[in-house]
C-alpha cells in the first residue's frame, strides 16, 4: 500500500505528492467511508485503519526522510487531512497529535532524541501525542500544575492532564510540565518531556464525548512517575512554552484543514440530498431558499481552503505564520460549523436520524472551534499579530 518510493534523504517531488493524494482519496473511499458510521455510533477505535495508516506512511507524513518519514509539505499534509475529514473527521486525530509531537522533537530535540524516537514514530511503531491541557488549565497553559522535580538523572513527575488524544492506544506523550514552579514570568519555568508509558503513568479514564467518537481522549494521572532526564526536550529546562507554541502552528493548520474537510463533506451531502429530495413538484435544489444556503456554503469552503494554503505555504517556506495559521484555524473551523448547521437545515427532519451521516458532521464540527486553542484565543492572536506587523515589530 506504500504510495511513495522509499527514500533516505530526499523529499518527494510534486508528482509523488500528487500520487499520494490520489492514493489517499482511494483509501478514504474504499476503507474509511464504509466503517465511519458504525465506528462512530459504537465509539469503537478503528484499529484496522491504524494498520493501514502505517502502510500509507501517514505516521511519518511530515517527518523528514532523514528519519524515515515522507517529508511532505504542510500544504500537501493539509490536503490529506481535508480529504479524510470530509468523510470522517475523527481518524485524523490519530496521526495529527502524533505528528505535532514528532515535529517538536525534530525541531527542538537533541540528536540522540531524534535518532531514538523519530524513525520508530515515522513507521508507526511508536505513536504519540501531546499532553498540555489540565482540569484547570486550557487556554492559559501557564497555569498548569503538573510538576517535574529533578532527582539525579531522572525527573519525578506528579500531576494530571485531560482531553489527551492517543493516550489510551498510544505509547507516549509530549508532556508539558513545570520544572521550576516558582519562576517568574511563569512560562520560564515550563519544559517539555518525552514521556513513555511506565510505572506512575496512569491512563485514568477514557472520556465519553458528544462527537469525535471512536478516538481515545483520556484523563492522565502522573504519580511519582520517573522519566530519564535525557528525555527533557532539547536538554535545557525552561524552553517548553516556546517549543509547544512553535509546534501549534502545524497543529492549527491541521485543525483548520479538519474544519474545511467537515465543511466540504457537509456541503457534498447537502448537495446530493437537495438534488434527490423533491418538494412542490421539483428537487429542493431548485428552490431559491436552498440555493442561497448552498451558495454560502461553497463560498465558505473555498475561502477556508485558500487561508489554509496561505498558512501552509508560509510554514513550508520557514516563515513565521502564527497570524496566518490562526486566521485559517478560526475561519475554517467556523466554516465547518456553519456548513454542518446549514446542511442539517437542508436535510430537515431527516437530519436527526442516525441513518443519515450529516448528524455526525454536526456533532464533530464544534470541537474544531475549541481544539488547538479556542477561536476566541485565535481572534486575540490575530489582532495582536496584526498590530505588531503594522508597527513593523518582529
Amino acid at each position: 500500500m506504500n504510495a511513495l518510493p522509499e527514500t533516505e534523504t530526499t523529499r518527494p517531488s510534486a508528482e509523488e505528492e500528487q500520487a499520494l493524494l490520489e492514493a489517499i482519496e482511494r483509501w478514504v473511499e474504499r476503507e474509511v467511508k464504509p466503517i465511519a458510521r458504525e465506528h462512530d455510533q459504537e465509539d469503537r477505535y478503528p484499529s484496522e485503519l491504524v494498520e493501514q495508516m502505517k502502510e500509507l506512511g501517514l505516521f511519518g507524513a511530515t517527518i523528514s526522510p532523514r528519519y524515515g518519514g515522507l517529508g511532505l509539505s504542510a500544504w500537501t499534509y493539509a490536503q490529506i487531512v481535508m480529504k479524510v475529514a470530509s468523510v470522517w473527521m475523527a481518524p485524523v486525530g490519530i496521526f495529527n497529535s502524533h505528528l505535532i509531537m514528532a515535529a517538536a522533537i525534530e525541531r527542538f530535540g537533541t540528536e540522540d532524541q531524534k535518532q531514538r524516537y523519530l524513525p520508530r514514530m515515522a513507521s508507526g511503531e511508536l505513536r504519540g501525542g501531546i499532553a498540555l491541557t489540565e482540569p484547570d488549565a486550557g487556554s492559559d497553559l501557564q497555569a498548569i500544575r503538573t510538576v517535574a522535580r529533578r532527582e539525579g538523572d531522572t525527573y519525578v513527575v506528579n500531576g494530571a492532564k485531560t482531553w489527551i488524544t492517543n493516550s489510551y492506544y498510544g505509547h507516549m506523550t509530549l508532556l508539558l510540565v513545570k520544572t521550576n514552579p516558582e519562576a517568574e514570568p511563569r512560562h520560564k519555568g515550563m519544559s517539555l518531556i518525552i514521556a513513555e508509558k511506565g510505572p506512575g503513568f496512569v491512563v485514568a479514564k477514557k472520556l465519553k464525548k458528544l462527537g469525535y467518537r471512536a478516538i481515545d481522549s483520556c484523563e492522565l494521572v502522573f504519580q511519582d512517575y520517573r522519566v530519564p532526564a535525557a528525555n527533557l526536550l532539547g536538554g535545557v529546562e525552561g524552553q517548553g512554552f516556546y517549543q509547544i507554541a512553535a509546534g501549534l502552528e502545524l497543529g492549527r493548520i491541521n485543525v483548520a484543514a479538519r474544519g474545511a474537510g467537515i465543511a466540504e463533506g457537509a456541503l457534498r451531502l447537502a448537495l446530493d440530498y437537495a438534488l434527490q429530495r423533491r418538494a412542490f413538484g421539483k428537487p429542493i435544489a431548485e428552490h431559491q431558499a436552498i440555493q442561497l444556503k448552498l451558495a454560502d456554503m461553497v463560498t465558505q469552503v473555498e475561502a477556508a481552503k485558500r487561508l489554509i494554503e496561505s498558512a501552509a505555504r508560509k510554514y513550508d517556506a520557514g516563515q513565521r505564520c502564527d497570524l496566518e495559521a490562526s486566521m485559517a484555524k478560526y475561519f475554517a473551523t467556523e466554516a465547518g460549523v456553519f456548513c454542518a448547521n446549514e446542511a442539517m437545515r437542508i436535510f430537515g427532519g431527516y437530519s436527526y436520524s442516525v441513518e443519515y451521516e450529516i448528524e455526525r458532521y454536526y456533532r464533530d464540527a464544534m470541537l474544531m472551534c475549541i481544539g488547538e486553542g479556542t477561536n476566541e484565543i485565535q481572534r486575540l492572536i490575530i489582532a495582536k499579530q496584526l498590530i505588531k506587523r503594522h508597527r513593523g515589530e518582529a
